[in-house]
């Protein structure tokens, strides 16, 4: 079984939240139903599990729920003898946004108290929207994502001491010797082949065979196409068609969304026509939207631009099989006609993202662009971050003239790239491209969320 970080936050909240309901969002084809039945069934002693998607689609005995009694009667008709208390039944809802009506109830369930209950779904962000009674106090969501590198890595059987240690060069921005180097290098191109898809990961496990691989991620891009199908009739077209251009998008030298390539034709349409649309493909995790940013300052929501949007693919396995094919040297080997900018800045982009980092880049006329900003909270700042794939890492004019704006006040900057040495030339750090692994967000971090007492001031 892959090892996912995932498992451990889905044991944590049913072991200290008891009073409440967790809803775990993510795209489909990620584990998160693998996941979640691996926990449940070795937590509690009766496991329950209804995929309301298929039951929508079959004889949807669960379209006609009203009240919970209802909800106990058709879950007793398909369960009875799997059902106990509280303390030892829980029952996953996979797939709840086939049906919206069963999210306003949760609340209703969760104060019943009979058992307990998690759900699953790929459309959540999209569903809870459409949701008319959302239930606030009664859920906590959760977001999972593909396979992360570290995760990948331990796949491949690296151990869990060699990447701390790694990590420990990270923390010191200390480099690795040639080989530790050399290894960590090459199973990050296998990764931007293979991805974080649990499937393709397994598939390439068995036998190493990139064809198959491909054949499982074609057939999962296939599906996220599929899916945007179903979406509202009117908005079925552009979704499917904003989706179809991200590749292309990637390898553009400014890769925001163009309005009128979208329906392929020049009309009055603007960005904001297309925000139900962005909406979708990235609530639904197919997509990663990065929002730009034209004058930074913590925290970089404040001042995100809401008509220029970059988007990636949520999975950078799927980017490389439609821009490569089969043909595993266009990354693995040096090949000077390939250029692999937007492949690496695609996994740096999914790798962010997995660790909890909200996503934005720098657009100005005057400077250029910087590929990625993230909000540091350690030191309420504004760090920008290029990703470099060839032997020109040292060449970045835009960081340059961003660095070297007084108004930002920002004196800190990261490079990621291949090159092997870890060292800092005038506020810029350069880091070997596998690093990013070690990039956390620690705005969610309660370690430093004590106030202290304010000391009481006599009148």
């Amino acid at each position: 079984m892959l090892y996912r970080k995932f498992s451990v936050r889905l044991e944590q909240f049913l072991n200290n939240e008891p009073d409440k309901i967790l809803l775990v969002n993510g795209a489909r084809q990620i584990g998160k139903s693998y996941l979640i039945r691996y926990v449940g069934t070795r937590m509690f002693k009766n496991f329950v599990e209804i995929n309301l998607k298929a039951d929508k689609e079959g004889l949807g005995i669960f379209s006609t729920v009203k009240s919970k009694d209802d909800f106990y009667l058709q879950l007793g008709a398909i369960a009875g003898e799997r059902l106990g208390n509280r303390a030892n039944t829980l029952v996953f809802l996979d797939e709840i946004q086939s049906y919206p009506h069963l999210m306003t109830m949760l609340k209703f369930l969760n104060e019943d108290g009979k058992y307990r209950y998690i759900a699953s779904g790929s459309e959540l962000g999209v569903a809870l929207a459409q949701t008319p009674s959302v239930p606030i106090g009664s859920i906590a969501i959760e977001q999972m994502y593909p396979l992360d590198f570290e995760e990948f890595l331990l796949a491949m059987g690296c151990a869990q001491t060699t990447i701390n240690a790694v990590g420990q060069h990270f923390k010191n921005r200390e480099p690795l010797n040639d080989a530790l180097h050399n290894y960590m290098l090459q199973q990050f191109k296998v990764y931007l082949l293979v991805g974080g898809m649990p499937d393709a990961i397994n598939k390439f496990l068995e036998n190493r065979n990139m064809a198959r691989v491909r054949d499982i991620q074609r057939d999962i891009h296939t599906l996220y196409r599929i899916d945007a199908s179903q979406y509202d009739s009117s908005k079925k077209l552009a979704i499917r068609n904003i989706y179809d251009l991200i590749p292309s998008n990637m390898e553009n030298k400014k890769k925001r969304i163009v309005v009128k390539n979208i329906e392929g034709k020049a009309g009055h349409k603007q960005f904001s026509d297309y925000a139900e649309e962005f909406e979708y493909l990235t609530n639904s995790g197919v997509a990663l939207a990065v929002r730009a940013i034209s004058n930074p300052k913590f925290p970089l929501l404040e001042s995100e631009s809401k008509n220029l949007l970059k988007l990636y693919l949520s999975d950078v396995g799927l980017l490389t099989m439609l821009l490569y094919g089969t043909n595993i040297n266009a990354v693995l080997g040096d090949v000077c006609s390939i250029n692999l900018g937007a492949v690496y800045e695609s996994a740096v982009a999914q790798e962010l993202h997995a660790h909890g980092y909200a996503l934005h880049y720098y657009d100005n006329k005057q400077r250029g662009e910087v590929d990625f900003l993230i909000d540091n909270y350690s030191r309420l700042a504004v760090l920008p971050i290029e990703v470099k794939s060839g032997k020109d890492y040292k060449v970045h004019s835009a960081l340059d003239k961003f660095l070297a704006t007084p108004d930002y006040h920002i004196t800190q900057a990261i490079v990621f790239s291949n090159e092997q040495r870890v060292y800092t030339e005038q506020g810029t750090t350069y880091l070997p491209i596998y690093y990013v692994m070690f990039l956390k967000c620690s705005a969610n971090d309660t370690s430093d969320c004590i106030v202290p007492d304010i000391p009481v001031v006599n009148p």
